[in-house]
């Protein structure tokens, strides 16, 4: 089967970013297949798993990865169409019934005291248009936790001033998500573009001190990636922002061009073991769908086609 039909052949959520992304099918066709996101398949089962309280695994961050934070995430990266009568539905639970556990009860998206929860529930804020005094503030937060040099870190200023690469693709993300939300924003944008310099310094995997890999994992490519960060992941956000490929990003998009298989697609690597609501892809070393459908549109546009 031709690549491109076999991830057509995949859950709606996979679909629909596959005729956005690689087919450049019709914006209306692109929709009605979006669409379909919260009414079948994989984001219908998830938005079925919220409990009558908003929550989903009992929890705002734990259990690990089924928690209310941990399944929004989900639901955003398969594209649940925030303005469906299903999104819509859930969110208001979420903003009515959940509150952090050991925070004084302040509401899901007022966020909690650590950079990369925040990061979170900034990203989900802005990507469900939840608007209000809570997403600004958070916004405001973690403009003023970025680092000297251009990126962020949940373990600082105690116990690091240096960025965490983790960390840092949270914000970045959620920076542009802000963006995409509310419109173009000077300061979010100069913010963000100082963040993934930070990234590009450093090729996206390599010490600016000694050019060595910094961790082995971040160069195989996992989903849901949660809040670990991957070379493909960092990819997939710089061509989201609609600039044009870095060179510093050669050798990362060659290490992508060399995760392909035979076969021409890309395999699940590096799964983070923990709880999950259900299986969406076969296992580590086994065809990736979500691999294959993130790592296509980085090479096309880093070939000079459509972002």
């Amino acid at each position: 089967m031709d690549v491109t039909e076999w991830l057509l052949d995949g859950d709606p959520s996979i679909r629909w970013q596959v005729m956005r992304d690689l087919t450049d099918a019709p914006a209306d066709a692109v929709a009605a297949e979006r669409a379909r996101v919260a009414r079948e398949g994989w984001g219908a089962g998830l938005l079925a798993l919220q409990a009558d309280d908003g929550q989903w695994g009992g929890g705002t961050y734990s259990p690990k990865w089924i928690s209310t934070t941990y399944t929004l995430l989900l639901l955003r990266l398969l594209g649940l169409d925030p303005d469906s009568p299903e999104a819509v539905a859930a969110i208001a639970r979420v903003r009515d019934g959940v509150t952090w556990e050991g925070r004084g009860g302040l509401p899901f998206f007022a966020g909690e005291r650590e950079t990369c929860v925040n990061s979170m529930v900034l990203v989900l804020g802005a990507y469900f248009h939840e608007r209000g005094d809570h997403v600004d503030r958070l916004l405001e937060w973690l403009l003023g936790e970025q680092l000297d040099d251009g990126g962020w870190n949940c373990q600082a200023p105690r116990r690091s001033q240096k960025a965490s690469f983790n960390t840092t693709i949270l914000a970045l993300e959620a920076l542009l998500e802000v963006e995409r939300s509310s419109g173009p924003d000077p300061i979010v944008a100069a913010a963000r573009v100082r963040g993934e310099e930070h990234l590009l310094e450093r090729r996206l995997f390599r010490s600016l001190t000694t050019g060595e890999v910094i961790r082995t994992p971040w160069t195989r490519f996992s989903f849901p990636p949660q809040w670990h960060y991957d070379v493909l992941r960092a990819l997939d956000h710089l061509r989201s922002t609609g600039a044009p490929p870095d060179p510093r990003c050669d050798e990362a998009i060659d290490l992508v061009h060399r995760r392909r298989r035979a076969d021409g697609r890309w395999p699940l690597q590096n799964t983070h073991p923990a709880l999950r609501h259900f299986e969406m892809e076969d296992g580590d070393g086994r065809p990736s769908r979500w691999n294959t459908l993130r790592a296509l549109r980085v090479l096309r546009w880093a070939e000079g086609g459509r972002a």
